[in-house]
């Protein structure tokens, strides 16, 4: 008779990914949330962190108090011409790959993981390979609708593949499609848990609870091309709505100056910030309309929380990836594209149609909701239990 194995008492995992927060944030809420269900079951966590030195993953790893090492890491920069990609900063990048994979080997041979789990980035593919070379099982998780070059890279080592929609499915190559598992994309739970009120007190007097309320934002640093389009219909927009304009450093001042030339009454529905810190949940559950970019982890967050979006994509991401993004949830009716040339009058058709029918706000909002994946992070990790006990 077989007795069935005790799972372990300490649980080491190896994350692997980063580059930008969208590969970052969802390792480390997976991360996250591991450790709380282990904890709960009277078992710990080990963490090793691997990626690349001086960068994200690293002060993200170093400020939760998880261990990193540092191995060497190879960029490819895209072009859509073959020639260009055969670059000597490509050449010399690539290089640089077999030292980080020896080096990745060397340290998987030591931390001896249970499972490793690639969020994507070319920082991850060192780790990945050394993890088939090893024999460790690999969760590889892509957070966008198709796989990302690392990704791609590394789906044939993979014990299971992690997408955030079952539209990837089909993307993936043939070989692979039997590893799919639909986990969507892990969202930071403080994200989930906004209280309004909180928001419209820290607006102050002007806020009008009779008005819808626009979120915009560009990102940390703002986007040129949100701020421009935004920025020239804000007169139009404040007679509409209340508006959050989170519009980064660089352009405070000149968004600032053109608010001040509206009357009073205008201008106090109207609040600009460079950057929106612990606020931001609170600011999200107020929202009944968000204009942003389309990044992935934007689109976790908003169809989790069920939001009406018109998206600006950023049209240099990697792979066209922003672009394919907001087609997928406009195709399902949770948003609008605006794709190519932005201008005020697409942006006011797009906003316009939203603000003067709640109806069709409701509409959006609902299959927003019918994309989102809340429990994004507790499928990932039962993906990860699951592989490693394999």
């Amino acid at each position: 008779m077989d007795i069935p194995s005790r799972p372990p008492a300490v649980f080491r995992l190896i994350a692997t990914g980063g580059g930008t927060g969208g590969h970052t944030y969802p390792a480390l809420t997976a991360i996250r949330t591991l450790r709380e269900r282990l904890t709960a079951q009277g078992r710990s966590l080990d963490v090793l962190w691997i990626g690349s030195a001086d960068s994200l993953e690293a002060r993200v790893a170093g400020a939760e108090g998880i261990a990193f090492t540092a191995v060497a890491t190879g960029k490819v920069r895209r072009s859509s011409n073959p020639l260009k990609m055969v670059s000597p900063a490509n050449v010399r990048d690539m290089a640089r790959v077999p030292l980080g994979v020896a080096q990745a080997r060397t340290a998987v041979a030591r931390f001896q993981p249970h499972v490793v789990l690639a969020t994507g980035g070319y920082v991850a593919v060192p780790t990945g390979l050394a993890a088939r070379m090893r024999k460790v099982p690999l969760v590889v998780h892509e957070q966008t609708v198709r796989l990302g070059l690392a990704n791609r890279r590394l789906a044939g080592s993979a014990s299971r593949i992690a997408v955030s929609s079952e539209s990837s499915v089909p993307l993936l190559p043939e070989s692979v499609r039997p590893l799919a598992v639909v986990t969507g994309n892990p969202v930071r739970p403080e994200v989930l848990a906004g209280h309004p009120d909180k928001a419209v007190a820290a607006l102050g007097p002007g806020f009008d609870r009779a008005l819808p309320t626009v979120y915009v934002t560009g990102g940390a640093q703002g986007s040129q091309q949100i701020n421009n389009v935004v920025g020239g219909e804000l007169s139009w927009l404040l007679e509409r709505a209340n508006v959050v304009h989170q519009c980064g450093p660089a352009h405070y001042e000149t968004l600032a100056g053109r608010a001040a030339a509206f009357p009073a009454r205008v201008a106090a529905r109207y609040h600009l910030t460079p950057f929106v810190g612990p606020e931001l949940p609170d600011v999200l559950a107020l929202a009944d309309v968000v204009i942003s970019r389309s990044g992935a982890g934007t689109l976790a967050e908003l169809t989790a929380l069920g939001k009406p979006a018109v998206f600006i994509p950023l049209a240099s991401s990697a792979g066209n990836e922003q672009v394919h993004n907001a087609r997928h949830l406009e195709a399902s009716g949770a948003a609008v594209a605006l794709v190519g040339e932005v201008t005020g009058e697409r942006l006011r058709g797009a906003v316009g149609r939203l603000l003067e029918d709640p109806g069709r706000r409701d509409a959006m909002a609902a299959a927003a909701r019918a994309q989102g994946r809340p429990d994004a992070a507790d499928r990932l990790v039962e993906v990860l239990l699951a592989a490693a006990s394999d």
